[in-house]
């Protein structure tokens, strides 16, 4: 799969005013981001850039603010040779180490995760996955069955089985994703997580304890309450891929609505993870 590099300049004091820009262009397909100096940097599969929907996004902010963006065309080829050229060892809790298959061993970390990341989101270095590793590390995964939405890489997949989860379901829309998650729960010796390429219209028929999705607002609010609907009783959501404010609020008061409450979230450089619990007495879908 090619893909698009538009970078951004962001001539602004506001931090947030480069929040808004992610977001809009997560809304229209850009599925991963990097963080720069001046701006950042943003990647689309090529088959999914509308000029049209860019340029509509865009106009929403050109009398708020100073920017501009160039645009790069990287094949599939040199997009791996940068993730391997990119992608460094990174500790997360002090406990689990993450490494590709070109990194040095280290086996005083509890738990190791092999990632050939590929194409693929997730490889611990991202905010979000970041946060929803910290959120995992305090969890007790023994034993339960763990929905991964929005799989990427399969690293949580991995990581949920790592610590003691005894079935784990791992669902990503994009076939390089799918292909992704199996070679990882591969190389990390992993047999039980079956992945599923698709979206929510995958998911099995059965009640998971922990659901994970680290996704973008808009498809965590049109999928909440097919979670909800697959949680069990006191079960755990865990949600990443948005921002502090309007986008947490909107989710909570979605979630809210299908039986989930809120129990806390985490920031890091303005993105957030939140946790919700599915109560017992709740009616869903009111």
């Amino acid at each position: 799969m090619d893909y698009k590099e538009l970078t951004f300049t962001v001539a602004s004091s506001e931090d947030y005013h480069q929040d808004l820009l992610i977001d809009a262009l997560a809304q229209i397909g850009f599925d991963s981001f990097e963080e720069m100096d001046t701006g950042f940097k943003a990647y689309v599969p090529s088959s999914a850039l509308s000029q049209n929907d860019l340029t509509h996004a865009l106009n929403t902010f050109e009398e708020l603010f100073s920017f501009s963006y160039s645009s790069k065309f990287i094949p599939q080829t040199n997009w791996n040779e940068v993730w391997e050229s990119n992608f460094q060892p990174i500790e997360v809790g002090g406990v689990c180490y993450i490494r590709a298959t070109f990194h040095d061993v280290h086996p005083e970390y509890p738990y190791e995760i092999v990632i050939d990341p590929k194409m693929a989101f997730g490889t611990g270095h991202h905010q979000t996955t970041a946060l929803m590793m910290e959120f995992m590390l305090k969890q007790n995964l023994s034993k339960k069955k763990v929905l991964d939405m929005g799989c990427g890489t399969g690293i949580l997949a991995i990581l949920a089985s790592k610590l003691g989860a005894s079935e784990v379901i791992a669902i990503d829309y994009d076939e390089v994703c799918f292909a992704s998650a199996l070679e990882n729960s591969a190389l990390n010796r992993i047999d039980n997580i079956v992945a599923l390429c698709g979206s929510k219209e995958v998911i099995p028929n059965l009640s998971f304890d922990i659901i994970l999705a680290n996704i973008n607002r808009a498809i965590l609010l049109d999928q909440i309450e097919t979670y909800a609907e697959r949680l069990s009783n006191d079960g755990v959501l865990f949600l990443s891929g948005f921002y502090e404010g309007t986008d947490l609020n909107m989710l909570v008061e979605k979630a809210n609505v299908f039986g989930l409450e809120y129990v806390t979230h985490h920031e890091l450089n303005t993105w957030v993870a939140a946790q919700f619990v599915k109560i017992k007495s709740s009616v869903i879908g009111i």
